[in-house]
C-alpha cells in the first residue's frame, strides 16, 4: 500500500512482508527534506517498528552533490534511530551514487545491510 507517492520519493507499507519502503527518485534537495521527514514520521507511525523492517531503496538515487554526500552517513544513523527490527538500503545503480553509499556506511557504525536489489531484502 502506497502511503506517500511524493515526485522525488515514495514511501509504502506492506503489511503481509512487515516492511515499510522508501523509495528515493534522483536525490532529495535541501528544500524538500522537511516535506520528506515529516512524510517519514507518519509512515513509520503507522507501523509496530519492532517487527518491521525498514527498506530504503536507492536504486534511483542519483549521484548526490559532495556538500550532501557527506551527511548520508548522517541520514543512515537516522535511519537506524527509527528502531526498526531490520535495515536494508537497495543499492543505486549508479556506480557513483553506489559508491556514495558504500563510503558513507564505512564512516558509520551500520547495522543494516545493503543488498543490490529490492528481492534481496526479505533474504534474511
Amino acid at each position: 500500500m502506497i502511503v506517500v507517492n511524493e515526485p522525488k520519493y515514495k514511501m509504502a507499507i506492506y503489511e503481509a512482508k512487515k516492511e515499510v519502503h522508501v523509495q528515493i527518485l534522483g536525490f532529495i534537495k535541501d528544500d524538500l527534506v522537511e516535506g520528506y521527514l515529516k512524510h517519514l514520521q507518519e509512515t513509520v507511525g503507522k507501523v509496530h517498528k519492532l517487527t518491521y523492517r525498514l527498506v530504503v531503496d536507492a536504486t534511483y538515487q542519483s549521484p548526490l552533490p559532495s556538500k550532501t554526500a557527506a551527511g548520508l552517513g548522517e541520514t543512515f544513523l537516522f535511519y537506524v534511530s527509527l528502531g526498526f527490527k531490520d535495515i536494508a538500503i537497495v543499492n543505486s545503480k549508479s556506480k557513483i551514487s553506489s559508491v556514495q553509499i558504500r563510503n558513507a556506511i564505512e564512516t558509520i557504525d551500520f547495522p543494516g545491510r545493503v543488498v543490490n536489489h529490492v528481492s534481496e531484502t526479505d533474504s534474511r
